[in-house]
């Protein structure tokens, strides 16, 4: 049983993150349909890579390009798979009229200028407000935010519907409805590094990015009645952010 578990966690870290597994892991479908509630786990080891990479180069370079160096070891960690789901969604929701359209815009590899645009405005805020932190939160909540975040997108999995039909979809595997148990798992392990925070500065974050996540479900219903890959990907980056800004929102105004 804890070994099925282990497999599906590192299931999880090969399908969303560029990081080694151990080769001894499977591929099964139904290891891709548990993956989902691991999700967050994954964001924590990401969150890791960031914040250790944060620390070490703090010892030798001003904060500002300590930030830098951390933001660039996740994007090399996950490749860059959520900034490419941001950037395919707000192309798609930007440029189509139609469900039928926003789906082949989404599904569309190439960038447009929405999603550039997107991505650009997302990484510069980003920077912006972890630099803005206080220094001693910076480590905490670069974890906090990558965890949560994930946990924000894996709730669209379990209330929404999946729209795409075709095997090549990237989030295919993930299309099955959750169960509350699972659920249950991602919010632990989504949640809990947010106690690394001062709590007012946790809930503030947490608040904001439930509020986005709401908001981005609804357009997304709204607009083509449920959820894809892209989807999850901009929910994952807009809860990242709207964590920070929370978090940044309590330092600025009750510190």
């Amino acid at each position: 049983m804890i070994q099925k578990e282990i497999g599906y966690f590192f299931g999880a870290v090969r399908f969303f993150t560029r990081l080694p597994v151990p080769a001894w892991v499977g591929h099964s479908q139904e290891a891709l349909d548990r993956a989902a509630r691991y999700f967050p786990l994954v964001g924590i080891l990401v969150g890791v890579s960031g914040g250790l990479t944060f620390l070490l180069a703090a010892f030798v370079l001003p904060v500002s390009i300590a930030i830098l160096f951390s933001m660039a070891a996740t994007l090399l960690a996950t490749g860059a798979f959520h900034e490419d789901g941001l950037s395919d969604a707000v192309d798609g929701f930007g440029g189509g009229w139609s469900r039928q359209q926003v789906l082949a815009i989404m599904k569309d590899s190439r960038i447009g200028s929405y999603g550039a645009i997107a991505v650009a405005l997302m990484l510069l805020a980003k920077f912006n407000a972890l630099l803005e932190l206080p220094d001693e939160w910076i480590v905490p909540a670069i974890i906090a935010a990558h965890a949560a975040s994930r946990f924000c997108s894996t709730t669209l999995i379990y209330a929404l519907e999946y729209v795409r039909d075709d095997d090549s979809a990237r989030a295919k595997p993930l299309a099955t409805r959750m169960g509350a148990g699972s659920l249950a798992v991602a919010a632990l392990f989504g949640l809990a590094p947010l106690a690394l925070l001062p709590w007012q500065a946790a809930l503030a974050g947490l608040l904001l990015a439930a509020l986005t996540t709401f908001l981005a479900a609804r357009h997304f219903v709204k607009r083509i009645g449920g959820y894809t890959g892209d989807c999850l990907g901009a929910t994952q980056q807009g809860a990242e952010l709207a964590i920070y800004v929370g978090m940044l929102a309590v330092a600025w105004n009750f510190s």
